[in-house]
């Protein structure tokens, strides 16, 4: 399969807008002025449509994608052609380190579910840079722990909760990968179809339905068009974990 043709160009000209959205990412907001600015001028940024697959599983890395906008879901497929959605990304969140750091094959596939805006460090650069700025690297390793245990924490759901349990888990995931809380209020904007959610929760669009209105019934979950209101995060967080 052939990757959909993206557009391509140089970070912003003002290089000041451009270093500081470089900050905002976790794994470079411990770098100093002139090292951010060298991560400005190697990296290109890249525009993808709705749709777009990104990365394909099983094709060779060459490259670590910073998300400037948009969002997009980590997926893998089975034997039999399922989908399985491993995570959903947003603004200043990355993707690819691993083939980046091993020189391996994909493990999953990149696709945007909006329009999506990213930057993209070639390996060769971002080897390099994790050579000469040692905090790059240490970053690195925070957030590769942080995912492992996310990771665990979704294998516990799937195995030992119940249906109600697994969707809560999912809710959560996205709470805090892709939502914005005010007040102890969660909103999670854009919210993924039926299907995707169901995919992450290893269960069924008819349960996910079920539960979603069984929490909204309870006043935990408000829905507002495609958007979803965690009332009590908290609280929410404290039931199901």
């Amino acid at each position: 399969m052939n990757l959909p043709s993206a557009s391509q160009q140089p970070l912003p000209s003002d290089l000041g807008e451009a270093m500081e959205f470089i900050r905002n990412v976790p794994i470079f907001s411990d770098i100093d002025g002139p090292e951010l600015a060298k991560i400005v001028r190697v990296g290109v940024r890249k525009k993808y449509k709705k749709g777009s697959i990104i990365l394909l599983e099983e094709e060779t890395g060459a490259a670590l994608f910073v998300i400037i906008g948009g969002k997009v879901k980590i997926v893998r497929t089975d034997d039999d052609g399922r989908e399985v959605i491993l995570s959903i990304l947003g603004e200043n969140d990355f993707f690819g380190e691993m083939s980046i750091l091993d020189g391996l094959a994909r493990s999953a596939s990149v696709v945007a579910i909006t329009k999506a805006e990213l930057f993209m460090i070639h390996r060769r650069d971002f080897l390099k840079l994790m050579q000469d700025v040692p905090a790059v690297a240490i970053s690195l390793l925070k957030e590769l722990t942080m995912r492992l245990r996310k990771a665990d924490a979704q294998i516990k759901s799937l195995s030992l909760k119940d249906a109600a349990g697994r969707v809560a888990n999912v809710i959560l995931q996205l709470a805090d990968d892709i939502g914005t809380i005010r007040k102890g209020r969660v909103e999670i904007d854009e919210l993924p179809l039926q299907q995707d959610l169901a995919n992450m929760a290893g269960t069924s669009r008819e349960t996910i339905s079920r539960v979603v209105h069984m929490f909204i019934k309870k006043g935990h979950l408000e829905l507002q068009g495609n958007k979803m209101i965690i009332n009590d995060y908290e609280k929410f967080k404290n039931l199901f974990i």
